[in-house]
């Protein structure tokens, strides 16, 4: 279902004050560089960003065939678009979901989602709600496929178990490996279903390290991107790539030559022994 390594996110559109003319040139650069997959959520910028790429977008139609689109649902906060919500919560009920869909949809410009993900797991989630829910929206030619994010895998074992989900978007960078040990990832190659990473890059902290862990990472990062002659960010990019799961790495930014920077990362091969270097600085410890 994922097409290729790496999927463009768009949560700091909104920060990112590019004009049309730019949102317009970054997707289409992205598209020539293999990153079709456009990862949105309806919450993204206090509800913003879905609307500022669909308008970028609206006079060019010829583009949607050609990218993959993502969005989420679920989540709910207080801001100036919903002043309704009085404390954060989760909605997924049978009206939340098609209203956040039908939004979706509005705003990013499309008469169909190729994958709309359940943005985090609720206590308060009927499976079987979600799933014939879903099924509607497919029916109707609205979705395409269907997801999940930050989910574990016992919570993704129980919505698969009433409808074929072909994602789960967790975090995982060299600084986040739960996944690693948790079975999220063992699950998830189980049933044949790429991950979605987020936060590769740890929020940035592979940059700008504040802890002692941090900066020990960082000094692995450059000792072996020194040896492949690559920047610590493609070492850190080729780490999640080398994962048997096969994730497809979410880039949060859109700078155009970051993105192609990134891209290059997947024609690196590390070597069995780097890879558990890293973990092994990551973790604080060598492997048991």
């Amino acid at each position: 279902m994922l097409q290729n390594n790496f999927a463009l996110g768009f949560w700091r559109l909104d920060d990112a004050k590019l004009n049309d003319n730019q949102i317009i040139e970054l997707v289409e650069k992205a598209i020539d560089l293999g990153i079709t997959t456009m990862d949105h959520a309806d919450i993204y910028g206090e509800y913003k960003c879905e609307k500022i790429y669909g308008k970028a977008l609206k006079n060019h139609t010829h583009l949607r065939e050609k990218v993959q689109i993502v969005s989420k649902c679920g989540i709910k906060f207080a801001c100036d678009a919903t002043p309704q919500n009085l404390v954060k919560h989760y909605d997924l009920s049978k009206e939340s979901i098609i209203e956040s869909a039908e939004n979706s949809l509005k705003n990013l410009g499309t008469d169909y989602l190729d994958l709309l993900l359940v943005h985090r797991p609720s206590p308060l989630m009927d499976a079987e709600v979600i799933a014939k829910t879903f099924e509607d929206l497919q029916k109707q030619g609205k979705v395409k496929a269907f997801g999940v994010s930050n989910f574990t895998a016992s919570q993704f074992e129980l919505l698969n178990s009433h409808i074929p989900l072909h994602t789960n978007q967790v975090e995982i960078s060299v600084l986040q490996t739960d996944t690693f040990y948790n079975g999220t990832l063992d699950q998830l190659q189980k049933h044949k279903v790429r991950p979605m990473a987020w936060s590769p890059l740890a929020g940035g902290r592979v940059f700008n390290p504040e802890t002692a862990v941090e900066r020990n990472i960082q000094d692995c990062l450059k000792n072996i991107a020194d040896k492949h002659n690559a920047t610590i960010d493609q070492i850190a990019m080729a780490w999640l790539l080398k994962h048997p799961s096969k994730p497809q790495v979410i880039i949060g930014s859109q700078n155009i030559s970051r993105l192609e920077n990134t891209v290059n990362s997947q024609n690196i091969e590390l070597s069995v022994q780097e890879w558990f270097k890293i973990l092994e600085v990551s973790n604080g410890h060598e492997a048991p």
